[in-house]
């Protein structure tokens, strides 16, 4: 199992480029399934920004490829396209 607390703490890398994202800024969970839908990253040039998710990057949970001890591995191959959200 692991915490919501220790994924926070993990770099997100883009296996698309390679390039690191940031660490988990929120996460979107639907409470009527009790699942993770996507995770919220800061938007680009932004680092933990608390007013409001505007630029943020979501990135579905389907989009997740890989969750290692250091890093979460993600396919965002749509990365700087100018969207806040990802499928």
């Amino acid at each position: 199992m692991i915490k919501i607390s220790d994924l926070r703490l993990r770099d997100i890398v883009n296996i698309h480029d390679g390039r690191r994202l940031g660490v988990i800024k929120d996460i979107d969970i639907d409470p009527e399934m009790g699942k993770v839908k996507a995770i919220v990253l800061p938007g680009q040039g932004r680092f933990m920004s608390f007013f409001g998710r505007g630029d943020d990057m979501v990135v579905p949970w389907d989009r997740i490829k890989k969750i290692g001890v250091d890093v979460i591995l993600v396919d965002v191959s749509q990365f700087g396209d100018g969207h806040s959200e990802y499928v």
